[in-house]
């Protein structure tokens, strides 16, 4: 099982991951994840994308034919898409109120596994070091703070510990994202110059 340490750790890798990505994007991507899934839903689906089709081609060709001179063609066509743009629309209705409620049920189960677990823990481990510190290397205010609010006096908190590793994964990822664009910049700075 992994430690305090790595546990905390990789819970903030996950929300710096959220928030990074974006929690909409996140969520789109589930969404068409779970359409393609084999459930009944699946297949309104693909009615629906059927109907979208249809209905722009069925209005493609009312717009390339006269109502004046083809109005017979014309309102066939009309009728046609009429018809077709109830169904889409019911069915997206159909769609719409199971994609609110998946969407709720995404954003229950993404804040209880990374905001929630990491809340949970803080309360759970509040009293327990998360590691100990060696002895007479830090003066008594230095201890004191770091064993802030309730862990024992000369070992690091869940709260000290959950700062330490939010601000270092920030750094970190800001750093990976500066050399990496550096690194780009010189490749096509490189580029350049060899056309």
């Amino acid at each position: 099982m992994l430690s305090l340490i790595w546990t905390i750790f990789f819970v903030h890798v996950a929300i710096y991951v959220v928030n990074t990505i974006g929690a909409s994007t996140i969520d789109s991507l589930l969404w068409i994840l779970y359409i393609k899934l084999p459930t009944p839903l699946s297949k309104d689906a693909q009615d629906q994308n059927r109907l979208k089709r249809e209905v722009v081609q069925l209005k493609r060709d009312m717009n390339n034919t006269s109502s004046q001179d083809e109005f017979a063609k014309w309102a066939k066509l009309r009728r046609r898409h009429d018809k077709a743009m109830d169904e889409y629309e019911q069915l997206n209705k159909k769609i719409m109120s199971h994609k609110t409620s998946f969407d709720w049920s995404v954003k229950i189960a993404r804040w209880l596994s990374t905001n929630g677990l990491k809340i949970f823990l803080q309360f759970w481990y509040s009293k327990t070091p998360v590691f100990a510190l060696p002895e007479a290397w830090f003066p008594y205010y230095v201890q004191w703070v770091l064993s802030f609010p309730r862990a024992p006096l000369g070992s690091v908190s869940v709260h000290v510990w959950n700062s330490v590793c939010a601000t270092t994964i920030s750094v970190l990822a800001e750093i990976i994202t500066a050399r990496f664009l550096q690194a780009n910049k010189a490749s096509v700075a490189t580029a350049q110059k060899t056309e």
